[in-house]
């Protein structure tokens, strides 16, 4: 009997322990209209009070390069959990940093794409400290990915950054870091004056929602947009390339290759045949998955890039560059929702909870104006069912619109607001601040549109 009395009250205790725990680590979901939070209120003022950009003082010049950054030792594969971390032994192709940097005499802008699956919160943050060694700041970033699931890991500390990428190693932050320094150092020794130029070719035949299974969704954004420089002296052209297909060709359990995915197949391929240099952003890519055909993974990734590059190939000669000095960039710090990752039915973890497991890391939104060319780059992976909704403003402003994803910071995925309550794994999973995000996002992206 002493024993079962001994056993009753650990048992007790246990479960007092684990009632504690719940009550300080879970809270309801708050569904408070995002108009009447404070943390909307202090980005819309912060919006308010963008400066304007300043004139052009010359003409536009841009020069640009790339970076090998493939390391000479094996890293986690950066690709979400189905990898766990695994390590990937077999280089399929290399990986880059690539830099288009441009400047109308006010102004100086860099525009990044890393192939890798986000752009890193911890490598922005080694960028902020060390963007004044190329003469640099933050404020004159624009930054994407190409998203590939099998490009390289650990860059992210926390038990949620392991999942995503692996066991956590400062020397694979540094590596890129000196990466896209290097390519900007090197892109503004080719500077020239360029004209400019943008196309657009159709290609929502090559995705699909994965929302489709959960019940109704609207279109997705299908089209390959492209932005065309080309300097005047020796006729040199680069081609910045957005599309909104995942580059998730390479199946889990291919963790053991190193790749860009499509994207570096379709790069590559158009630095032969249609541009000098090329870089590839992730456009809004939230839901969207790639139709992909092929008996293999190299197969389907050949395939995937040979159909886009062929039609970026018809698309290439209709563009006609001019003359523009417009250049400005916009960089709108964002406050957001506490942290509301779900775990039981309608509650989510606390705060507390969330930043200790993945961290407390800032982002924010971007806006770049190139000539007639606006992008807008976002900190997340950005739904393609968003981008319909701007097209009548980007009319009424007579800009070409460029959405794209994983701009800096990363907040996971950013849905449509009436799929809240799905079980799914873009709208459950990762969904980490809340309600109402969709609204959010679109009201103050529409409003940088306005402002630049």
């Amino acid at each position: 009997m002493k024993f079962l009395r001994i056993f009753l009250k650990v048992l007790l205790a246990l479960f007092v322990l684990i009632l504690v725990f719940l009550a300080v680590s879970l809270a309801p979901v708050d569904d408070t209209p995002y108009q009447q939070m404070a943390y909307y209120q202090q980005t819309k003022q912060r919006l308010e009070q963008l400066p304007a950009p300043p004139p052009a003082t010359e003409p536009l010049r841009a020069g640009w390069a790339k970076m090998n950054i493939t390391p000479p030792y094996t890293t986690p594969t950066g690709g979400y959990g189905a990898r766990r971390g695994k390590h990937w032994h077999i280089v399929s192709d290399s990986i880059f940093v690539r830099a288009i940097v441009l400047t109308n005499g006010s102004m100086k802008v860099a525009i990044v794409g890393l192939d890798l699956l986000i752009t890193p919160p911890t490598v922005v943050a080694s960028l902020k400290k060390r963007l004044p060694e190329v003469g640099l700041r933050w404020e004159n970033m624009y930054m994407g990915a190409i998203h590939s699931h099998n490009s390289i890991g650990g860059w992210a500390p926390g038990l949620v950054g392991e999942l995503i990428a692996g066991e956590y190693d400062e020397k694979i932050v540094t590596r890129i870091t000196d990466g896209v320094l290097n390519a900007i150092r090197e892109a503004q020794k080719t500077m020239a004056p360029v004209q400019v130029g943008f196309g657009q070719t159709d290609a929502t035949d090559h995705i699909y929602n994965r929302l489709g299974n959960s019940g109704p969704t609207r279109p997705l954004d299908g089209l390959i947009r492209l932005l065309k420089l080309q300097k005047t002296t020796t006729g040199e052209s680069a081609l910045l390339c957005t599309f909104a297909g995942h580059a998730t060709l390479f199946e889990d359990s291919m963790w053991n290759y190193l790749s860009r995915d499509y994207p570096g197949s379709l790069v590559d391929r158009l630095e032969k045949k249609s541009a000098d240099f090329a870089v590839f952003l992730a456009g809004a890519v939230g839901s969207t998955g790639p139709e992909a055909k092929g008996n293999t993974d190299f197969a389907e990734i050949r395939n995937y890039a040979g159909d886009l590059a062929n039609r970026i190939e018809r698309t290439v000669p209709t563009i006609q560059t001019q003359s523009d000095s417009s250049l400005a960039i916009l960089t709108l710090p964002l406050d957001l929702r506490e942290p509301h990752p779900r775990v039981i039915g309608n509650w989510r973890v606390r705060p507390w909870l969330f930043y200790s497991v993945y961290g407390d890391y800032p982002s924010d939104l971007k806006a770049l104006r190139v000539g007639q060319t606006v992008l807008l780059g976002t900190p997340c992976d950005f739904s393609g069912e968003f981008v319909a909704d701007f097209t009548p403003l980007a009319k009424k402003k007579a800009v070409n619109l460029m959405i794209t994803s994983f701009e800096g910071g990363y907040i996971g995925y950013v849905t449509p607001d009436a799929y809240y309550n799905r079980s799914t794994y873009e709208v459950r999973d990762m969904n980490w601040f809340g309600p109402y995000n969709g609204a959010y996002f679109e009201e103050m992206m529409m409003g940088l549109l306005k402002k630049i």
